[in-house]
């Protein structure tokens, strides 16, 4: 998978991944590399959601000048 994951992409994965494991659909071997993923996809959203606040205010901030 690519390094260049959108939020939405890496959201949606999460998810699914937490939903699995509520069903009980990972197996103990499969877990630790689930747990990194999910690891993974967490620092992908957070990483996103600041890079998009940051904007956010910057245009705020454009937006009172």
């Amino acid at each position: 998978m690519t390094n260049e994951l959108n939020y939405t992409v890496a959201f949606e994965e999460l998810q699914q991944i937490v939903r699995d494991m509520e069903d009980g659909e990972i197996t103990v071997d499969e877990l630790a590399i689930k747990v990194k993923r999910a690891s993974e996809l967490i620092k992908v959203c957070k990483n996103k959601l600041t890079s998009t606040e940051e904007d956010v205010n910057l245009i705020l901030k454009e937006l009172e000048n």
